[in-house]
């Protein structure tokens, strides 16, 4: 299955900017860093809000990077529908992740005209190893 991306990563990163400000509450942490047929990479710069006592990247901050970068892999290829949700997200924590940057790299495995599904693997930047895996399913909205 060839996709081809419709947004790349300036046009994810303002349109996460103009229609999701909530996200940089406490200054700009997501950022789409690569866009690929089939793919997204969103890079996590956590601060103080997401880590948890001894010192790790906090469990809701994981699944939120993971949720926040499938959901990117599917407008990169269907364009802006802010109104394309998740319907479920399962996530397995792997290893306890290192209080800094963070890579969620995902892939689309389904593209269809009511559902996508995409799996996201998130690694710490200093090394390749997996500290969580997930997958998500979104719902298209009827254009």
């Amino acid at each position: 299955m060839e996709l081809t991306p419709v947004m790349d990563p300036e046009a994810l990163n303002r349109f996460l900017d103009t229609d999701f400000p909530q996200l940089h509450t406490d200054g700009k942490v997501f950022e789409v860093t690569n866009v690929a047929p089939g793919a997204v990479v969103l890079r996590l710069m956590p601060n103080g809000r997401h880590l948890r006592p001894g010192g790790t990247v906090s469990g809701p901050t994981l699944f939120a990077l993971a949720d926040v970068g499938a959901y990117c892999a599917v407008l990169a290829h269907i364009g802006p529908v802010a109104l394309a949700v998740t319907t479920s997200l399962n996530i397995n924590f792997l290893r306890k992740p290192e209080p800094g940057p963070l890579s969620c790299t995902c892939r689309i495995l389904k593209l269809g005209k009511r559902l996508a599904v995409v799996e996201a693997s998130i690694s710490g930047e200093a090394d390749d190893d997996l500290v969580a895996h997930a997958t998500a399913t979104y719902s298209i909205p009827p254009r």
